[in-house]
């Protein structure tokens, strides 16, 4: 990396800047809740903040479900008040995060830093098949918007907390590269509006005469427009003789004047930005690297390969001089940022680093915290040797230069080396987390035993280590789920009769199982029985799963048949029994862990059940079950000392349908360009069986829950048409002409002309 240049150092951008803004005294993080703490969540807090303040590098909290522990968090990030980052192992489990801190935290810049891909295929090769994969990807612009808006409140304030998926190990410019790259403007600056145009456009910024968009500007005479990736409304400047008059925050329609503002930074149009100096400098290293490579190939023989890779590259500088951008510009990022090769690449830690130092005198002066630890940590560490592998295959056979696997997320050793102090979050902590809370506290680390050949269990290691801050208590005084185990023989006629027991008492149940197979036929089964049922595997669509969840709560569903779908994160109040299935056969679906997260799937209900159908009493039952147990009768004390009912949670019931025209459409999400993607329908033994399917005997399925949606999605098929049966053939055209009228009201004559053929088709069917 570039020693001339400290890429932490921000003081040469803060210059001029609001002193009371950038000290962490006084922009300081503030909690509103309406909440106290309740439970043991006080003593769980003061155990971590003393560990924190201690200069602990590595500590756990333990919190089961329904304990509070993202109002813990908040309490914590609040005390050390240093910027944080909460890791998250999904994008949704990320957004309800980032929606509950910014309620909790509306003063402070509480930012959103996922992928800012719906869709995504790396650019790949494979070589048994001698297939190329080009890179194609569907960007999603209001994401984009909110990663800019997290780097920019990095570099220019001191309260920042930012919620993040593992995209935050996956490389960006450094720090100094992207303030350099600002442009600073204030009321009575004294500069020409072209002169301003001008810096903008070598930041990447387009220049327009009508409308304008993200990324772009326009100069009316002494009036200039520029809206920033980063934010939802644009910019007006006006001007006189003597330079700036005013800075305005404009409505992005009307463009009326909503605020009006002293200083403005506007930030780059890319993340990839670079100096004039840099960016020439590069270029040469990139020359430089491709006649090596090709002299490479050409003494191995490979002529193919050496065409291939001087092709491709030569493209790419031609784009990289003429615009200053190419399509696979990522591939290059060592170059620009001046590193060596196998150094790491700058990630948002880095920003982080960089805003510690700046407003709190150290850059060793944040925290991430893991949500859901277990799952993150793993995810965190799988990441750069899955990129390092389809990269490799690139390289060696000529589609890029060696260089391109600088461009990298980074590895878990290099992660752990650039976190100062992490707190891990989770109510089933994993080995990893463990392991490093014992190094950095100087326990013995447990080991497997070699006779055994068994890793130790997580009660055992809960038990024997130190410093592990608990959250077992419920404030709301809800009980762990009562566990029962029962023999396999006759097990699915039992859980129909539980079912309905349930089902009467307008309480839903999740049914867990080992395979999609027998997933679907337990669900088949139920159906056939009557139970409004549904499957939920990874062959049904993301969108469409969203759905079947929401049609649990609201109880157009009873029953959720899944398999490992119902664990980490989800919410169900409504649920009141759990099935496990083959719940003895020890595994990745049956370990410890994943038994006791699948329990706490039934602990937000008053009346929560576990059924756990087995043969056998395996290790990681015994253990899950007696950890239930004693939890159960710390609650229950608590319960009896403090006078608390316990209640089920009351959360509101969700709306049916996403998006409804999007969906009628055929595609999901928001965004005039990025964000949408095209929505498929059912898959696997759905779409073989369609007369058992629950969508024909329910009328259920993705989209089709209410009134507002219709019914079936997608259009007939021949063999729809001319089944013959009338009552059926009654249904769909009752269907199509309802979908015909709704494309019309949307001014979508070619949709509603295409249904009304098929109608006709339909009526001249039955007609013959």
């Amino acid at each position: 990396m570039n020693d001339d240049v400290d890429p932490f150092d921000l003081s040469k951008a803060l210059e001029g800047a609001a002193k009371a803004h950038l000290d962490p005294s006084i922009s300081k993080f503030q909690l509103h809740s309406e909440y106290g703490m309740a439970g043991d969540q006080e003593s769980a807090i003061e155990k971590t903040l003393s560990q924190l303040k201690d200069s602990q590098s590595r500590c756990v909290m333990l919190g089961v479900t329904g304990s509070g522990k993202t109002f813990a968090m908040a309490n914590i990030i609040q005390e050390l008040n240093i910027p944080t980052l909460i890791l998250s192992h999904n994008k949704t489990l990320s957004r309800q995060l980032w929606q509950e801190m910014s309620g909790l935290f509306p003063e402070n810049a509480v930012e959103y830093f996922v992928s800012h891909y719906d869709y995504y295929q790396p650019e790949a090769y494979l070589p048994k098949r001698d297939l190329y994969i080009e890179k194609e990807l569907s960007l999603n612009e209001r994401i984009e918007q909110e990663r800019f808006s997290t780097v920019a409140s990095l570099v220019s304030r001191p309260d920042v907390l930012v919620v993040a998926t593992v995209s935050a190990i996956y490389g960006l410019n450094p720090p100094e590269t992207f303030l350099q790259q600002h442009a600073r403007l204030h009321v009575g600056q004294q500069v020409e509006p072209q002169e301003v145009v001008k810096e903008l456009v070598a930041l990447q910024y387009r220049r327009v005469t009508g409308e304008i968009s993200r990324g772009e500007l326009r100069l009316r005479g002494e009036v200039l427009d520029i809206w920033m990736p980063s934010r939802d409304d644009p910019i007006r400047l006006r001007f006189d003789l003597d330079g700036i008059t005013r800075i305005q925050v404009c409505e992005a329609v009307s463009w009326e004047a909503i605020d009006e503002i002293e200083e403005v930074w506007i930030h780059p149009k890319e993340f990839f930005m670079t100096g004039p100096d840099r960016f020439e400098k590069a270029l040469e290293d990139i020359e430089f690297e491709l006649q090596q490579r090709l002299d490479f190939f050409e003494k191995a023989g490979m002529d193919l390969e050496a065409h291939r890779l001087e092709s491709k590259t030569r493209y790419d500088l031609d784009m990289l001089r003429e615009i200053g951008h190419c399509r696979s510009v990522e591939n290059y990022s060592m170059h620009f940022d001046g590193r060596n090769f196998g150094e790491r690449p700058y990630c948002l830690l880095d920003f982080f680093s960089a805003c510690a130092q700046t407003f709190h005198g150290s850059k060793e002066k944040f925290l991430v915290i893991m949500d859901e630890s277990h799952v993150t940590l793993p995810q965190l560490g799988g990441m750069y040797h899955g990129d390092r592998s389809r990269k490799e295959n690139l390289i060696e056979h000529g589609f890029r230069l060696p260089s391109a696997a600088d461009n990298r997320p980074l590895m878990a050793d290099e992660f752990q080396s650039l976190v100062p102090q992490i707190l891990y979050v989770s109510a089933t902590p994993g080995e990893r987390e463990l392991r490093q809370l014992c190094e950095s506290t100087g326990q013995p680390v447990q080991e497997v035993d070699p006779k055994a050949k068994r890793k130790p269990l997580l009660k055992d290691a809960l038990g024997e280590i130190q410093g592990i801050s608990r959250m077992e208590i419920r404030p709301t005084g809800l009980l762990d789920p009562a566990i029962e185990v029962r023999p396999t023989e006759g097990q699915i006629q039992n859980l129909l009769d539980e079912i309905t027991t349930c089902a009467r008492k307008n309480e839903r149940v999740l049914v867990t199982v080992m395979t999609i197979k027998f997933a679907e036929e337990v669900a088949d089964y139920l159906q056939r029985m009557g139970v409004k049922a549904h499957y939920l595997h990874s062959e049904i669509d993301t969108l469409e799963r969203s759905e079947i969840i929401k049609a649990l709560r609201i109880g157009h569903i009873d029953v959720i048949v899944g398999i490992n779908l119902l664990r980490e994160g989800l919410d169900l109040p409504e649920v009141s029994l759990v099935a496990i299935f083959d719940a003895d056969k020890e595994g990745f679906l049956r370990n410890e862990r994943s038994l006791l997260q699948t329990i706490g799937r039934a602990s937000r209900n008053q009346n929560g059940r576990v059924i756990l159908y087995a043969d056998t009493m395996g290790r990681a039952m015994e253990s899950a079950i007696s950890q239930t147990i004693e939890r159960r009768q710390r609650q229950i004390a608590h319960n009896e000392e403090n006078g608390i009912t316990p209640t089920t949670i009351e959360k509101p019931l969700p709306v049916m349908g996403i998006e409804a025209e999007q969906l009628l459409a055929g595609t999901a999400g928001k965004g005039v360009t990025g964000g949408k993607r095209f929505v498929g329908g059912f898959t696997g033994q759905t779409g073989k069986d369609k007369e058992s399917d629950l969508i024909q005997k329910f009328n259920l399925g993705a989209g089709s829950w209410g009134d507002d949606i219709v019914s079936n999605l997608s259009q007939p098929s021949d063999a729809d048409v001319s089944t013959g049966h009338s009552d059926s053939s009654k249904l769909l055209i009752e269907r199509l002409r309802k979908e015909m009228n709704q494309s019309a009201a949307r001014l979508d004559f070619e949709k509603a002309a295409e249904l009304r053929d098929r109608i006709f088709q339909l009526e001249n069917s039955n007609f013959n």
